[in-house]
């Protein structure tokens, strides 16, 4: 099933994941490294990175929730889908608290941000599970004329 949101036939959501997911797992990983050697370059660098995480978060939701409106109502898809964006949206949440709590001037992560950063990172890898999900059990985004020798979607 297509989606709805595309650029050049694919599908957007699945391009823009990346981002968000690379930055907020990047930015947990820095700030861990600050409080394990107390080096406080480490904690601005995970500061930025969740606070560019925390803008891709938000167009990944955007493109995710208009392909999810046109999932069929009353499939599994549908139900996948809806969980996996939960969870997502609660990863955004739980980071989106982290880096309000780290407004202080100093962006230093503190016990409270970095176990939230945790718990959204666990939240998110279930919400990976289920976005797999849909693509590769459920055909979600998955153009229908997909196969080995099919054309390029330029063609």
């Amino acid at each position: 099933m297509q989606t709805r949101v595309r650029a050049l036939g694919h599908p957007v959501h699945q391009m823009v994941i990346v981002f968000p997911l690379g930055l907020l797992v990047t930015g947990a990983i820095f700030d861990l490294v600050r409080l394990v050697t107390g080096n406080e370059i480490f904690g601005q660098v995970g500061f930025w990175n969740i606070t560019a995480g925390l803008v891709g978060a938000i167009v990944a939701a955007v493109t995710g929730w208009l392909d999810w409106t046109s999932i069929p109502a009353g499939t599994r898809a549908k139900r996948i889908g809806l969980l996996h964006g939960t969870l997502n949206g609660l990863v955004l949440v739980l980071f989106a608290i982290s880096w309000l709590l780290r407004l202080d001037g100093t962006h230093q992560p503190g016990a409270l941000p970095f176990t939230l950063e945790v718990l959204a990172l666990v939240a998110g890898s279930i919400a990976a599970w289920f976005g797999g999900e849909l693509v590769d059990r459920l055909g979600i985004g998955v153009h229908e004329d997909a196969h080995p020798d099919a054309a390029s979607s330029l063609t």
